[in-house]
């Protein structure tokens, strides 16, 4: 925040798809001086919408990674593109595999778990609000232990891109609709799914799911119909 900001209050959007978690945050920062909640959104298409519809005008989200539609991996890198002075925070139970490394690189300023306390939240927000960077240490423990040689993640090779559609494709959203989404081409999400099936070493959408699970990219909560 520039010194000649009007806003006193730190202004945060939320972005998750679960009620609970929604209003479990708002409700923690609400009480917390100098952070003002502006909104609550159950979408990464809503909190695109929101940031046009305002102008940007927010300091700080709040976003969740595995949400329907374009999730949380392909909102942060749209709003992080557009309205680049927004601080964008993870807040998501994935504390390994890929999405720490590529979420910070493509624009997210902050990475939190589920686990983390509400200090450590608070703490996270007056930081990426000053222009800083906040990763948690459990996080910022993972990233270390990922460049120490040993068992890899066959995960850790893909592009963010290949991440997308990969989360997409486990969560049964169909190639049309990826397609939409990401505004590419269904012939550019097959060839997609082709070389996720080759990078991976699976032959079906099932396959690649438990491997997503196993690797930290996808939760329970994620499997497709739930």
């Amino acid at each position: 925040m520039t010194e000649n900001t009007k806003h006193s209050e730190i202004r945060v959007l939320i972005v998750d798809d679960h009620d609970l978690v929604r209003h479990g945050f708002k409700s923690l920062l609400g009480s917390q001086q100098g952070i003002n909640v502006v909104d609550t959104l159950s979408s990464g298409e809503d909190a695109i919408r929101w940031c046009y519809d305002n102008k940007g005008n927010v300091d700080v989200v709040l976003m969740d990674v595995n949400m329907p539609g374009i999730g949380g991996v392909e909102a942060t890198h749209r709003i992080s593109t557009s309205w680049p002075q927004i601080g964008i925070i993870i807040v998501t139970v994935h504390d390994d595999g890929p999405l720490p490394k590529q979420l910070l690189n493509g624009g997210a300023r902050g990475y939190l778990t589920k686990g983390n306390g509400v200090d450590e939240m608070i703490t996270a927000i007056r930081d990426v609000h000053k222009g800083k960077h906040y990763i948690a240490k459990d996080i910022a423990q993972q990233l270390a232990l990922s460049v120490l040689p040993g068992e890899s993640n066959p995960l850790d090779n893909l592009s963010m891109r290949e991440t997308q559609v990969l989360m997409m494709i486990a969560q049964g959203t169909k190639t049309q609709k990826i397609s939409e989404i990401l505004n590419l081409s269904p012939k550019t999400i097959s060839t997609y799914r082709m070389r996720l099936y080759e990078k991976l070493d699976v032959s079906t959408d099932i396959e690649m799911l438990h491997l997503a699970m196993k690797h930290g990219v996808m939760d329970e909560n994620s499997k497709p119909g739930k």
